[in-house]
């Protein structure tokens, strides 16, 4: 347990970062999940400039390394590509 203020502080401000890092991460997963079972091109495309931006500011903030937003970005524009 820690002793001092500070300390205390940290593992308070750390635990507030940890839970709306995960809530962000988890709700983009869900977008991202979504997208990829959906069959429809034209809602896909609407959406994927919002997901786009959840991904970037993901890995912006070191939620995600940049190579995975990148991965997941161009994961993405393949399916939608490959829908009819």
């Amino acid at each position: 347990m820690a002793h001092h203020k500070a300390a205390k502080k940290s593992i308070r401000q750390s635990a507030k970062r940890n839970a709306r890092n995960r809530k962000q991460g988890k709700h983009t997963r869900s977008v991202i999940k979504a997208i990829r079972i959906g069959t429809d091109k034209a809602e896909a495309e609407k959406q994927m400039p919002a997901v786009m931006s959840k991904i970037d500011r993901l890995a912006k903030s070191n939620v995600i390394h940049k190579n995975k937003a990148a991965n997941l970005k161009s994961g993405l524009m393949k399916k939608i590509a490959a829908m009819k």
